[in-house]
């Protein structure tokens, strides 16, 4: 049997071109690999990430200094905190450097991924934060030492002050980039630290109480846990590929079925280039009558609005398909 089929991509911008491939027509459409990268990358996320970037690292020279100061474990622990923080906005700044690099020969997707190992990194350095928070914690409760809460409470203000500069800075952004999102939880959890040791230092000079400081550790510890768990299993979704939250697949397949020359759907893939770029492939089996192409730009143009899913690459396949032997996958996944 001969089949018929249209191997297509459609992301807004159709093209045309023929070739032949194992005896069978294929009508569709290429990007030229040095034309332009498959997602676009804001570039107002650079200027937010510079300027946290900055702040941060100044944040990070004057707890250095007023820990030796003011002897303040508390402040010392706080600039190590900074420290990681500062390293990991710069990974984020340089993840959106290199994601603003066009598609090539070798990288056919661009660097658009780079969100994701920048967003991995930080979230391990959360991670690793927030045990050392937890340790640090544990000694200051065995082994509490006087500090000069004076000092303590004027380099904190400042750092909090920087903080919610900071903070205000990349919170646009951090709900459109999985880099943005964690650049901005380092920043989050910079401020609660700052807020924390001025909530210590009040109360050391008020009261003497220097068991309050490991205590408020422990909540920032506490804190930050959960949420760089959250961001860890979403950078990892995006490596290895997994399905986008918010995306239903087996919805997707029923959508897809509910054409009326669509016989069949399989080998069915759906992941995300980007933490907000989703991109899908299926095999389309159609109706012998029907029009491939036309059936193709209707799926295509379904598929983008009721799933928000612009990069489509759908091979339409005329009776029951070229993959009815084996190598393809049958089921949606």
């Amino acid at each position: 049997m001969s089949h018929q089929h249209d191997h297509a991509h459609d992301h807004g911008h159709p093209h045309d071109h023929a070739h032949d491939h194992h005896g069978h027509g294929h009508a569709g459409h290429q990007h030229g690999l040095g034309g332009h990268s498959h997602v676009p990358t804001d570039i107002r996320f650079e200027r937010p990430l510079w300027w946290a970037l900055g702040l941060t690292a100044a944040v990070l020279v004057a707890e250095l200094i007023g820990a030796w100061w003011t002897n303040s474990l508390a402040l010392l622990s706080d600039a190590a905190h900074m420290a990681t923080d500062t390293l990991a906005l710069a990974i984020a700044l340089i993840a959106v450097r290199l994601a603003k690099r066009p598609a090539d020969a070798r990288r056919t997707y661009g660097y658009v991924r780079f969100e994701a190992f920048g967003a991995l990194v930080n979230g391990g350095l959360l991670f690793v934060l927030a045990g050392y928070i937890l340790w640090e914690a544990w000694h200051r409760f065995r082994t509490p030492l006087p500090v000069a809460s004076t000092g303590m409470l004027a380099v904190a203000v400042l750092g909090l002050a920087c903080n919610l500069v900071a903070m205000k800075l990349l919170h646009a952004g951090s709900g459109q980039s999985l880099n943005m999102k964690g650049a901005y939880l380092e920043v989050w959890s910079d401020m609660l630290g700052s807020l924390a040791v001025i909530i210590a230092a009040i109360v050391i000079r008020f009261t003497g109480w220097l068991w309050v400081d490991p205590l408020l550790a422990v909540l920032i510890g506490l804190w930050v846990l959960p949420r760089t768990v959250l961001l860890l299993r979403e950078a990892i979704n995006v490596l290895m590929e997994g399905v986008p939250r918010g995306i239903d697949v087996a919805a997707i397949n029923t959508a897809l079925l509910a054409h009326p020359q669509v016989t069949g759907v399989h080998d069915l893939h759906v992941w995300a280039l980007a933490s907000r770029t989703p991109a899908m492939t299926a095999h389309v089996v159609v109706a012998g009558d029907a029009d491939p192409i036309a059936v193709r730009v209707a799926l295509a143009q379904r598929l983008a609005g009721h799933f928000g899913i612009d990069h489509v690459t759908l091979q339409m396949e005329a009776g029951e398909g070229d993959c009815v032997a084996g190598g393809c996958g049958s089921a949606p996944h």
